[in-house]
């Protein structure tokens, strides 16, 4: 859903915060989000990706995340995260080859609560940022279910789908492989990097957001409802 009744959303947090026991997604709730006037420059952006055994939150696992904020539409490395997930399932082969992590590597990670608790404190007060952002959205929503048997209700934004936004405005030629995260970096300008590694992938996604959001607006002087962020 776009931004359109944000009050529904902030009112169902309101009633989350009150229902649910102490734990972090009470303190994630007890956090209001960035308004729609937000100036871009006074919203802080949270830039997360996920590495799995599949692309199903149904059936598969988080097995690393990385992480890594925007603060006054600059990359904050120093807020920079990456944490492996422990996971009972056999990586499959594929998965090894694409992301370079064995059942040994992932196997000497952190548990999943442990991590999401820790994360939901980095998310606070924040909007979520992801590449194709559905797929991370709903590996959260299965976790939050499962944890703590409530939703995760924030605002998050897509850069595929603000890359998306811009080239049908430019009315350039959108196919698949043109929205992937690589492609789309080298349509702006930006360096290659190690793709597949989830710190990586989650810093390699904000430069393409401040790369996006100059091209929708070079004066830089817009409000975070602008970019029409959507609730989960």
């Amino acid at each position: 859903m776009w931004w359109a009744f944000p009050g529904l959303h902030l009112l169902r947090r309101r009633q989350l915060a009150q229902r649910l026991p102490t734990g972090p997604l009470r303190d994630f709730y007890a956090c209001p989000p960035p308004q729609r006037s937000n100036a871009l420059t006074d919203t802080t952006f949270a830039v997360l990706d996920f590495e799995t055994t599949g692309l199903d939150p149904r059936h598969d696992h988080i097995i690393s995340l990385g992480y890594v904020e925007i603060r006054q539409l600059a990359v904050r490395l120093d807020s920079a995260w990456h944490s492996l997930v422990a996971t009972p399932r056999v990586l499959p082969e594929n998965t090894t080859v694409v992301h370079k992590l064995t059942d040994d590597t992932v196997a000497r990670g952190r548990h999943l609560e442990p991590v999401v608790a820790e994360l939901l404190g980095k998310l606070s007060g924040k909007v979520l940022i992801a590449h194709q952002a559905r797929i991370e959205l709903g590996f959260l929503q299965r976790i939050c279910n499962e944890l703590y048997d409530a939703p995760l209700i924030l605002p998050w934004l897509d850069t595929q789908e603000l890359a998306q936004r811009h080239l049908r405005r430019q009315q350039l030629p959108m196919e698949k492989r043109t929205l992937r995260l690589f492609n789309l970096r080298a349509r702006f300008g930006l360096p290659d990097y190690t793709a597949h590694n989830a710190l990586y992938d989650a810093i390699g996604t904000a430069e393409l957001f401040l790369a996006l959001v100059f091209e929708l607006n070079p004066r830089l002087d817009g409000r975070l409802g602008d970019l029409k962020p959507r609730w989960s």
